[in-house]
C-alpha cells in the first residue's frame, strides 16, 4: 500500500525475501522459445511478410510513390546539381589517394549513388569517395603494386621495374583497387544479409574520432608529394608515415615551385571560403561552391598559360569519354588483402551510418542499419566491377545535399547525372587541371577531421577512459597505419572495458536519513550503519577476471579474512576439546575457567590435508556447552569479529559466469561457517534461475538468502536480532542500550548489544 503525503510517500508492505515474494505473487508461465520456434517464424510465409521483405530490401518502393513532386522536386534538383559538382571534383581528388588515374574517381562517384538510390534508407546521405577509405584502398594498392615494380600473370617471378610503362602500371593498380573494393562490398553485403550490422557498435564515438583524425594526418602526408611534385616511393608497413616524411624532406630541393604555389593558393582560398560558409550558413541560401569555382579558374589558367609545358607541372591528363568495360577481379591478391577489405568495409559503414543517423534524427525518419550495409555493399561491388574504388560518404557532400534543400535520394540521382555528363561528354575539359589543385581540394576537405583534436580536452573533462581511447587510437593509427591501427585500437578499446569491469569501484553502503535509501557511506554526513551489519555493493558483472578483485575488496570492507578466522577457530576448537577431555576446562555461568596457566601452541606449518580439515565447518555438537568465540579462555586466542550479517548488493551485477560462481560460493561458505549471515539483494529472476541450474545451492548456501531490496534485508536482520523498530523521539535516545541474555546449553554469559532503540524503518 502506498499513501502519498505531500512530497513524501509512505509504503506499507511485508518484508520480502525473494522466496516469500514469489509465494505471494505467482509468476506467469512464459514458455521460452526454442531455436526451432524462431526458425519456424523465420521460414513462415505470408502476403504481408513478403510485402514487408520487398519494402525493406527496396526502400525506394515505399517512399517514391509518396513523393511530393510540387514541393520537393525543385529543391532536390538544386541540391543534386550542387552536390554533383562537388562529387566530380572530390572523385578526381580522392583518386589520387588511391594512386590511380583521376578518371576512376568519377566511376567511384557515379555507380554507388545509383545503387544507393534503390537500396539505401537515408534520404540525405551522399555516397561516393571518402578520403579515409581512399587512403586505405591506396595503402593496399601500394603494397601489392609498388611503384618500382609490377608483377603480371605472364611474368610472375620477374621484376619489371624498368620494362613496363606507366600505362601497364596504372592498369595493374586499377585491378587491385577494384578487387579490394569489390570484396569489401561483398563483406558488407554478407554482414547486412546475416543481420549482424551490430559489429559497428564496437567502434565507439571516441575511437571513430581518433581514427579519422589520424587518417586525416595520413591523407595530409600522402598529398604532400602532389603539392610538391616529388617522386616518393610508397610505404605500407608500420611507421610508413615517418618514412614518407623522411623521403619528402630528403628531396625537398626538387620541389616544383609552380605546383607548390598553386596548391597553397587553392588551399588558402578553400579554407577561407569554407570558413565563410560555416559562419554564415544561416544567412547564405546555399554554400558557396568554392571547389567548383576554384577548379574552373585553375583549369582555365593552367590551359591558358600552358603550365604543363612551361613549368613542367603534373596534370590530370587524358580522360577518355565514356565507361570502360568491367574488370575481372584478381583472386590471387585476396589472401594478402582480406584484412584491408574487412577494415574498409567496417570503417565505410561506421562513417556512413553515423552521418546518416544525424540526418535521420534531424528530419525524423527511420534508418535500417542492416539495409544500409546491403546498400553500401552493393554499391562497392558495382563500383569495383566497373573500375572504381570503395566509397562511403564525405561529410561535406552530405552536408551540401542536406543544406541546399535535398529532400530525398532524387537529389542523389541528379548528382549522379552531373557526374555522368562529365564522364561521357565534358571530362576532356579537366585534362589541363593540375594534380596539385586536386590535392589541395582533398586537403581542404580535411579541416573538419583535423579540428577533432579539440575532442581531447572535452573528453578529458567528461570521461578519462574515452579520452585515453581517443589518444591511443590516434597514436596507434599514426604509427601502425590504418589497417593495423584500427585493429589495435579496437583491441585497446575492448581492453578498457575489461579493465573497467575487472577493477570496479566497489563501495560500502549505509542508510541515509533513516529512510529506505542506502548510499556510499563516504559521501554523506548523516549515515546510519546498523551494528554488526555490513552492506557491500559491486557495480559490475562478476566473472572469471574480477572474482579475485571482488573478494579482496569484500575482505577489505569487512576488515578480516573469514577463512583465516575459520582456521583459527578450528585450531582453537581442537585445544578446547583437548582441555575438556583432560578435565582442565570448566564452564560456569560467568564463562570459561581454565585450570592450566599455559597451553603449548604449535605454529608449525600444516600439510594440505590438515589445512583442508581446518577449512571445514565448525561442529560443536560433541561438546556439553556452546562456545562464544568472543569469550574464550585467556590462553586461547581467536580474532574477535563484531560482524554478524553481510548484505551483498548485486543490483548492478548483470551476469555471473561459471568460474566466478564457484568463487562466489566459496566466499559465501567461508562467511557462513564463521556464523556471519549472508544476504544477496537486487538480483533479477534470471540471475537466481541460473544459480539454480548450476546447482549453486546446498545445505550451507540456501536460496533463502535472496531479498528484493537492501531495506528488506536490513529489516529482516533487525527483526531476527530482536532489535526495536520504533521511532526516535529525541537525540539522547540514539545511544540507548538494550541488554538481553542469550541462553546456551551451559548458560555461558550475558551479551550486551549497543543498538539504536528506535529506527525509522
Amino acid at each position: 500500500m502506498i499513501e502519498p503525503f505531500g512530497n513524501q510517500y509512505i509504503v506499507a508492505r511485508p518484508v520480502y525475501s525473494t522466496n516469500a515474494f514469489e509465494e505471494e505473487h505467482k509468476k506467469r508461465d512464459r514458455p521460452h522459445k526454442t531455436f526451432l520456434d524462431h526458425l519456424k517464424v523465420c521460414c513462415s510465409c505470408s502476403t504481408q511478410k513478403a510485402k514487408r521483405i520487398v519494402l525493406s530490401l527496396l526502400p525506394i518502393a515505399s517512399w517514391l510513390p509518396a513523393y511530393r513532386f510540387k514541393e520537393w522536386l525543385l529543391s532536390d534538383i538544386v541540391s543534386g546539381i550542387s552536390t554533383g559538382m562537388v562529387s566530380v571534383l572530390q572523385g578526381l581528388a580522392f583518386a589520387l589517394l588511391v594512386t590511380i588515374p583521376p578518371v576512376h574517381g568519377l566511376y567511384a562517384a557515379f555507380f554507388p549513388i545509383i545503387v544507393y538510390l534503390f537500396f539505401g534508407t537515408s534520404r540525405h546521405l551522399s555516397v561516393g569517395p571518402f578520403p579515409i577509405l581512399s587512403t586505405m584502398v591506396g595503402i593496399a594498392v601500394s603494397r601489392m603494386v609498388p611503384d618500382t615494380s609490377i608483377t603480371t600473370p605472364e611474368l610472375s617471378n620477374s621484376s619489371m621495374s624498368n620494362g613496363l610503362n606507366d600505362s601497364l602500371l596504372n592498369d595493374r593498380k586499377v585491378v587491385v583497387a577494384a578487387t579490394v573494393s569489390l570484396f569489401s562490398g561483398i563483406i558488407q553485403l554478407a554482414l547486412g544479409v546475416l543481420r549482424i550490422g551490430f559489429v559497428v557498435i564496437y567502434l565507439s564515438e571516441s575511437l571513430i574520432s581518433g581514427f579519422t583524425t589520424a587518417a586525416a594526418v595520413h591523407v595530409l602526408v600522402s598529398q604532400l608529394k602532389f603539392i610538391l611534385q616529388l617522386q616518393v616511393p610508397s610505404h605500407t608497413d608500420p611507421f610508413s608515415i615517418f618514412k614518407v616524411l623522411e623521403s619528402i624532406f630528403t628531396q625537398i630541393e626538387k620541389t616544383n615551385i609552380a605546383d607548390l604555389v598553386t596548391g597553397l593558393i587553392v588551399l588558402l582560398v578553400v579554407f577561407i571560403v569554407k570558413e565563410i560558409n560555416q559562419r554564415f550558413k544561416d544567412k547564405l541560401p546555399a554554400p558557396i561552391p568554392i571547389e567548383f569555382i576554384t577548379t574552373v579558374i585553375a583549369t582555365g589558367v593552367s590551359y591558358g598559360f600552358d603550365f604543363e609545358t612551361r613549368f613542367n607541372v603534373s596534370v590530370v591528363g587524358n580522360m577518355e569519354p565514356g565507361f570502360m568495360p568491367p574488370v575481372t577481379p584478381d583472386m590471387r591478391i585476396i589472401p594478402d588483402t582480406i584484412g584491408d577489405c574487412f577494415s574498409i568495409a567496417i570503417v565505410a559503414f561506421a562513417v556512413a551510418f553515423s552521418v546518416a543517423s544525424v540526418y535521420s534524427l534531424k528530419h525524423d525518419y527511420p534508418l535500417d542499419g542492416n539495409q544500409e550495409l546491403i546498400a553500401l555493399g552493393l554499391g562497392n561491388i558495382v563500383a569495383g566491377a566497373f573500375r572504381g574504388f570503395s566509397g562511403s560518404t564525405a561529410l561535406s557532400r552530405s552536408a551540401i545535399q542536406e543544406s541546399t534543400g535535398g529532400k530525398t535520394q532524387i537529389a542523389g540521382l541528379i548528382s549522379a547525372i552531373i557526374v555522368l555528363i562529365v564522364i561521357v561528354a565534358i571530362g576532356f575539359l579537366l585534362e589541363p587541371l593540375q594534380k596539385s589543385v586536386l590535392a589541395a581540394l582533398a586537403l581542404g576537405n580535411l579541416k573538419g577531421m583535423l579540428m577533432q583534436f579539440a575532442e581531447i580536452g572535452r573528453l578529458w573533462r567528461k570521461d578519462k577512459y574515452d579520452c585515453l581511447i581517443w589518444i591511443m587510437t590516434f597514436i596507434l593509427t599514426i604509427v601502425l597505419g590504418l589497417g593495423l591501427g584500427l585493429a589495435a585500437s579496437v583491441a585497446f578499446q575492448l581492453l578498457t572495458i575489461v579493465f573497467r569491469t575487472q577493477f570496479p569501484k566497489c563501495s560500502t553502503l549505509a542508510n541515509i536519513g533513516r529512510s529506505n535509501i542506502y548510499k556510499n557511506k563516504k559521501d554523506y554526513l548523516d549515515m546510519y550503519e546498523p551494528e554488526g551489519v555490513k552492506i557491500f555493493r559491486c557495480p559490475s558483472p562478476i566473472y572469471f577476471a574480477n572474482i579475485g578483485f571482488f573478494k579482496q575488496k569484500l575482505l577489505d570492507a569487512v576488515g578480516f579474512n573469514p577463512l583465516r578466522i575459520l582456521r583459527k577457530r578450528n585450531k582453537a576448537l581442537r585445544k578446547i576439546r583437548k582441555l575438556q577431555k583432560q578435565g582442565l576446562l570448566q564452564v560456569t555461568p560467568k564463562g570459561f575457567i581454565c585450570t592450566v596457566d599455559a597451553i603449548k601452541d604449535s605454529d608449525e606449518e600444516l600439510d594440505n590435508n590438515q589445512i583442508e580439515v581446518l577449512n571445514q565447518p565448525i561442529s560443536t555438537t560433541d561438546l556439553p556447552f556452546q562456545i562464544d568465540w568472543n569469550d574464550l579462555p585467556l590462553n586461547i586466542e581467536v580474532p574477535r569479529i563484531s560482524l554478524h550479517s553481510l548484505i551483498l548488493d548485486f543490483s548492478a551485477v548483470s551476469f555471473l559466469d561459471v568460474s566466478s560462481m564457484r568463487g562466489l560460493k566459496s566466499i559465501l561458505q567461508e562467511f557462513i561457517r564463521i556464523k556471519v549471515d549472508v544476504y544477496i539483494v537486487g538480483t533479477d529472476d534470471d540471475f537466481v534461475e541460473k544459480l539454480t541450474r548450476c546447482e549453486f545451492f546446498d545445505d550451507e548456501v540456501k536460496d533463502s538468502i535472496f531479498f528484493l531490496t537492501i531495506h528488506d534485508a536490513v529489516l529482516h536482520i533487525l527483526m531476527k536480532k530482536d532489535y526495536s523498530t520504533s521511532k526516535f523521539h529525541s537525540s539522547q535516545e540514539k545511544d540507548g542500550k538494550m541488554d538481553f541474555t542469550i541462553n546456551t546449553n551451559g548458560g555461558l554469559r550475558n551479551r550486551e548489544y549497543q543498538v539504536p532503540v528506535e529506527t525509522r524503518f
